[in-house]
């Protein structure tokens, strides 16, 4: 099936609009040299909006797949941009499905995993929150050891659902192993090279060197940094596995804590990349994605919209200036084209008369 979603055709009119205006901003590569054209298509339309535009997103639980999206419609009469799900799911199958489903209506899809320990069975029973010890987390990262096998063949059984998605020229937001620097996950507060970032390499290195896992954009999804008691999360770089293995450095944040500093380590931690509220509890204000302008998009928790956010704040956010929905962004992209057209007449009108009365000087 050769399927074009809506999003990859907005995509490139966006790019196309706003490609006079990123000259001299910094724009990455995608991490990995073969990623598709649509990952690519949509990596570059992600920097044309940086400081432009914040796309919204919403996370659903793989057992009610559109529950939380559709009550954001119902709020707000427009759905997010952005489908979210997990692949720690009874029915994978079901849920993919849906992922195609949401592709097609022009949704961009991001993925994630609360993955089991390597040596627990990948049931729906699950037991990410477990720990990992010392001695096994080293197997776990040294080559064909039984953890490492085990680990391999795990997520061997997620690259498989991955290439369906592919084969459909569908590309996906893939944040594998969030939250890696809190203390809640086997995977995390491993710090240094032989910590997480191997484990993070490891990754890349089966998905796009083995699997050819080319539709892929790589965010790597830290928690904000906290320090509060018994859920602390440390700081971004004793995690980060460097440049060239991340597209987009991501943060959670949750309990609204917002902090400045949150926004700015990712920025300088990236030295220019994409950054995005991975996950978030409370969504964030206008006010607050104003200030700290280099985020992406905001993806809000499954069920959150209505444990932990009001509908007036909800219908705010939404209808923001800068905020992106599914529906309306095409008419704001025929605004700001609008926009950018009148810059550049009114700019050659200038250049025109200052080169006019350049002439009537010289005579």
């Amino acid at each position: 099936m050769n399927m074009k979603t809506n999003f990859i055709a907005f995509a490139l009119l966006f790019f196309t609009i706003f490609a006079q205006n990123i000259v001299a901003q910094v724009v990455f590569e995608p991490v990995n040299p073969k990623t598709t054209k649509e990952a690519k298509t949509l990596l570059k339309t992600l920097y044309t909006m940086q400081g432009k535009y914040v796309l919204t997103g919403q996370h659903n639980y793989g057992t009610e797949l559109t529950r939380s999206s559709d009550t954001i419609k119902k709020v707000t009469g427009v759905f997010p941009v952005i489908w979210g799900c997990d692949f720690a799911v009874p029915n994978r199958k079901k849920m993919i499905a849906e992922a195609i489903n949401q592709a097609k209506k022009g949704s961009i899809i991001t993925l994630m995993y609360h993955m089991n320990r390597p040596f627990d069975a990948d049931t729906v029973k699950r037991s990410p929150w477990k720990e990992l010890s010392e001695k096994e987390w080293q197997e776990l990262v040294t080559p064909k050891t039984i953890i490492n096998k085990q680990w391999q063949a795990n997520i061997d059984s997620v690259a498989i659902y991955l290439k369906q998605l592919q084969d459909l020229k569908i590309p996906v937001l893939w944040r594998p192993y969030h939250e890696m620097n809190g203390i809640w996950f086997w995977w995390g507060n491993h710090p240094g090279k032989a910590g997480f970032k191997k484990l993070w390499i490891m990754t890349y290195d089966r998905f796009v060197n083995y699997h050819g896992l080319n539709n892929l954009i790589w965010v790597w999804n830290a928690n904000a940094p906290r320090d509060w008691k018994n859920d602390q999360a440390y700081a971004y770089d004793q995690f980060y596995p460097g440049n060239e293995y991340v597209d987009v450095l991501a943060a959670d944040i949750y309990k609204n804590d917002y902090k400045q500093s949150h926004h700015d380590q990712l920025v300088e931690l990236g030295k220019g990349k994409l950054i995005a509220l991975g996950e978030v509890g409370v969504m964030p204000t206008p006010e607050i994605l104003a200030q700290q302008t280099k985020w992406s998009w905001f993806m809000c928790w499954a069920n959150f919209p209505w444990t932990n956010n009001t509908h007036a704040g909800i219908k705010n956010l939404y209808s923001a200036p800068l905020v992106l929905s599914l529906e309306n962004k095409e008419d704001k992209i025929k605004i700001e084209k609008l926009r950018i057209k009148k810059e550049i007449a009114d700019k050659k009108k200038a250049e025109k008369e200052e080169a006019k009365n350049k002439g009537k000087e010289k005579k």
